[in-house]
């Protein structure tokens, strides 16, 4: 029991589309899950794996192309082929009622973290949580979410902001959360992305436009239903 209790993950999350009004349908917010003991050796591994590759850049979906696909595939082929765990969820932005419940975006911000954190943390585990630094407001931001948790009695560890180019596991989540925000905006004239949705599909079984059964602990969405 000691053990179980003893045990930490890393949980690596990044947002797509999450500003009000920039003209896009959904917003999307997803982590990687990773053991902490093991956060050293899936570094290692996606190191070796941009070496055979000859990928020196940063891993990021806006910049798949038909030139490095084969290591975006391979990037893939690895998440599904080890232990680490994608959650996400999804909201439908042409239905948000801020003023009917008298909330800022970033009160809504703060409670969609809260849902996708509170089903799947456990209060046998600890748990460290790393938000991708997107803008000047990111601090200010990690801090309400903070306060917000802890209010909810969803107590973390750590909760702090980490520049995407400083984990590979942050931008694991980039590359899977960029896929789904594309693949849900309806584009297709990038063949190469095409691809890799097609690959995170056949590995997933899910259409990636509906909630996944939430024992689906490998890859798992969530489709929030806004009342």
């Amino acid at each position: 029991m000691k053990q179980a209790l003893n045990k930490t993950f890393n949980l690596y999350c990044d947002e797509s589309c999450h500003l009000e009004k920039d003209g896009t349908p959904y917003m999307l917010i997803g982590y990687v899950s990773c053991a902490y003991n093991q956060v050293k050796l899936h570094h290692e591994n996606i190191r070796k794996l941009k070496e055979k590759h000859n990928v020196h850049a940063e891993v990021k979906w806006s910049r798949l192309s038909r030139f490095n696909h084969l290591f975006y595939t391979s990037l893939i082929e690895y998440f599904f082929a080890t232990d680490l765990q994608y959650r996400a969820i999804v909201i439908e932005k042409c239905k948000l009622k801020h003023e009917a419940f008298h909330q800022s975006h970033d009160d809504f911000y703060y409670k969609m973290y809260f849902q996708l954190l509170n089903k799947k943390i456990s209060p046998e585990y600890n748990y460290n949580i790393y938000l991708d630094i997107k803008d000047s407001n990111s601090a200010k931001k990690v801090n309400g979410l903070k306060e917000y948790l802890n209010k909810q009695y969803l107590r973390v560890r750590t909760l702090q902001n980490i520049r995407s180019h400083e984990s590979q596991l942050m931008q694991l989540t980039d590359l899977i959360t960029g896929a789904l925000s594309y693949y849900l905006r309806g584009f297709d004239k990038v063949i190469a992305k095409n691809k890799i949705i097609e690959k995170i599909k056949s590995h997933s079984h899910s259409n990636l436009d509906r909630s996944s059964s939430f024992n689906n602990e490998k890859f798992n969405l969530f489709f929030i239903d806004l009342k």
